[in-house]
C-alpha cells in the first residue's frame, strides 16, 4: 500500500509539474494582464501620467453619458441579433445537406463554404470594400439587371454600410460554425433516423424533432462562440467602413480602440472601463445561453 501511494504522489508531482509551465504562462499573460486592466479602469489621465478618478467610479458613470458609447452598443447588439440567427441557421442547414451520403462530391461543397474562414480578415474585408464601392461589382451586376438605375453608395450610407458588415460576417462564419454541426451530425446514428422513416416523419419532423435536439450542446456552443466574436467585432468596423460614416457603423472594440490608440489620446483608463462592460456582456449572455440550453432536472 505504501509503494502504491508513493508511486500515486510521484505521478501527480509529475502531473503538477507537467502544468506548471503552461499555468505560469496563462497566470502572467493572461490573469494579471486582467487584473491590471480592473486596476486602470479607476484611472484618469494620459498613460504617462495616470492617477486615479474621482469619483471612483467615473469611467463606469462616464459610458452611460457618452452618446458615442451607446451607438456603438446599438451597432454591435444589431449586428448581434441580425446576424448570428442567420448565420447558425444557415450553417446548420448546409451541415444538414452536405452530410448526405448521396450528394457527390461532398468533400469539395464542405471545403468551398469553409474556405472564406481560412481568409484573412483583412484581405476579406479589403475584397468585400471593392465588391462594394460605388463603382464596384455589385452595383455593375445591379445596374446590368436593371435593378438599379445608378450606382448606391454602399459604404457611404449608414444602412447600407450596416447591411455589407452583416453580410460579410455571415458570408465568413457560416462554414466555420457548419463544420461543428457536421461533426455533431456525424456522430449520430444513421438507424435513428431509418426509425423515423419507417415510423412515418418525413424530413421537416426528424430535422425538427431528431436532429435539433440531438445537437442542442452543439449548438449552444456555436452559439455562445458567436455572441462572444460579435460582441467584439472589430475588424469589419476598421477595414469596411472605418466606423463610418460618421461612426454610424461602430462597434464598442472599435471604439474601445480609437479611445486607446486611435484618437492620438491614449485614454486607457476609459478604454478599460468599456473592456470591463464587454467582459460583463458576454459573461452574462453566456449564462443566459447555458441555462437556457440546460434541459438537465
Amino acid at each position: 500500500m505504501k509503494k502504491a501511494k508513493s508511486v500515486t504522489a510521484k505521478q501527480q508531482r509529475a502531473g503538477w509539474l507537467f502544468l506548471l509551465p503552461a499555468t505560469i504562462l496563462i497566470l502572467v499573460m493572461s490573469f494579471y494582464p486582467i487584473v491590471q486592466a480592473f486596476i486602470t479602469s479607476f484611472k484618469t489621465g494620459s498613460s504617462a501620467n495616470m492617477k486615479w478618478a474621482e469619483p471612483i467610479f467615473y469611467n463606469y458613470t462616464r459610458m452611460f453619458a457618452d452618446k458615442l458609447f451607446k451607438t456603438s452598443v446599438a451597432n454591435t447588439f444589431l449586428y448581434l441579433i441580425v446576424e448570428v440567427p442567420i448565420m447558425l441557421i444557415l450553417a446548420i442547414l448546409l451541415a444538414q445537406i452536405l452530410n448526405n451520403k448521396d450528394i457527390r462530391f461532398r468533400g469539395l461543397f464542405r471545403t468551398m463554404v469553409f474556405l472564406p474562414c481560412a481568409t484573412s480578415l483583412v484581405s476579406y474585408s479589403l475584397i468585400f470594400k471593392s465588391l462594394f464601392a460605388t463603382q464596384g461589382l455589385i452595383n455593375t451586376i445591379l445596374q446590368t439587371l436593371h435593378i438599379t438605375s445608378e450606382n448606391i453608395n454602399f459604404l457611404g450610407t449608414p444602412s447600407t454600410a450596416k447591411a455589407v458588415i452583416i453580410i460579410a460576417l455571415i458570408w465568413r462564419w457560416t462554414g466555420y460554425n457548419m463544420v461543428f454541426y457536421l461533426a455533431g451530425l456525424q456522430g449520430i446514428e444513421y438507424s435513428v433516423y431509418e426509425a423515423a422513416k419507417i415510423d412515418g416523419a418525413n424530413g421537416w419532423k426528424t430535422f425538427w424533432h431528431i436532429t435539433v435536439p440531438l445537437l442542442r450542446p452543439t449548438i449552444i456552443m456555436t452559439f455562445i462562440m458567436s455572441i462572444n466574436g460579435t460582441l467584439q467585432l472589430f475588424d469589419e468596423s476598421v477595414n469596411l467602413t472605418a466606423g463610418g460614416p460618421a461612426n454610424s457603423t461602430i462597434t464598442m472594440s472599435h471604439y474601445i480602440y480609437n479611445s486607446s490608440f486611435g484618437t492620438g489620446v491614449a485614454n486607457f483608463g476609459y478604454a478599460s472601463a468599456m473592456s470591463f462592460f464587454v467582459f460583463i456582456l458576454v459573461g452574462i449572455l453566456a449564462f443566459i445561453n447555458l441555462k437556457v440550453g440546460d434541459t438537465r432536472d
